[in-house]
């Protein structure tokens, strides 16, 4: 289960998507979070998917990665179908006790299925085509005009790259852990919630104390680099909007118009 995370991922190539400026892929998924909710009805859905496939197409990753990432949460996303197909006021199918099954209830829950599946899958593939360094530098970019407010932009920016570069990181400690305690007899499969959960304890500590230890070099690394904020840094690699970059951001105008007028029509 842990080996199917890839939140945090970075798939280096040459693709379309890949050489966006990382402010477009952030401004695109915002465009596209915005575009899923304000989806109404099935063609609505249906514009939403072909965003999505298009994306998809665009980037060269594969559908089996982005479904991979979704069986962490599968869970969620089935508790989520069922609370909206059994307790949605409607036309009653089958009652069972308190639970009601209604039709309105089972088009909510394939609408907040599809729904969920592909917001995780749109989001996953921005860190899937963008390194966290250029992730960071797009998200200070578009929070720039913040630092007149005297905000902390760069360190912002820098935190939440650090802790999404961190996350594959760390599963896979955590993964090395398990299997260390499994070789010693750890069952981590077995019992009830209660015995489950006193089993993970042997994996906590050693991970915290593992999390803190990486957590204190780090701070050593960037001491000794000289690292003092982002008062007068200057980047590498500057960014730059190409003639892509702006046509892209046509692309989500008229996908927001598009689920606009799609949203009116009966």
């Amino acid at each position: 289960m842990l080996r199917d995370i890839t939140l945090g991922q970075y798939f280096p190539g040459e693709t379309l998507v890949h050489r966006l400026d990382p402010r477009t892929k952030l401004i695109m998924t915002i465009v596209y979070i915005a575009v899923l909710f304000l989806a109404g009805g099935w063609s609505a859905y249906t514009l939403s998917a072909l965003l999505l496939v298009g994306m998809i197409s665009l980037s060269d990753v594969s559908i089996g990665t982005l479904l991979k990432s979704l069986k962490p949460i599968a869970l969620v996303i089935l508790l989520t179908a069922a609370l909206n197909m059994f307790f949605t006021r409607g036309e009653i199918i089958v009652q069972l006790w308190i639970f009601k099954l209604t039709r309105e209830g089972l088009v909510m829950a394939a609408r907040m299925a599809m729904r969920l599946i592909m917001l995780i899958m749109g989001t996953f593939l921005l860190s899937y085509t963008t390194s966290p360094i250029a992730l960071t530098d797009g998200l200070e970019a578009l929070l720039n005009p913040l630092k007149k407010l005297r905000f902390p932009v760069h360190e912002l920016a820098m935190m939440m790259s650090i802790a999404l570069r961190f996350i594959p990181t760390l599963i896979e400690e955590t993964d090395k852990i398990m299997s260390a305690q499994a070789s010693r007899g750890a069952d981590f499969e077995t019992g009830g919630l209660i015995r489950r959960a006193r089993a993970l304890l042997p994996i906590l500590v050693p991970l915290f104390i593992s999390a803190f230890r990486r957590a204190d070099e780090l701070a050593e690394a960037m001491e000794s680099r000289c690292y003092h904020g982002g008062e007068g840094r200057t980047r590498m690699k500057k960014l730059g909007m190409a003639r892509r970059d702006w046509l892209t951001l046509l692309t989500g105008a008229a996908a927001i118009a598009a689920m606009l007028l799609v949203n009116r029509l009966p």
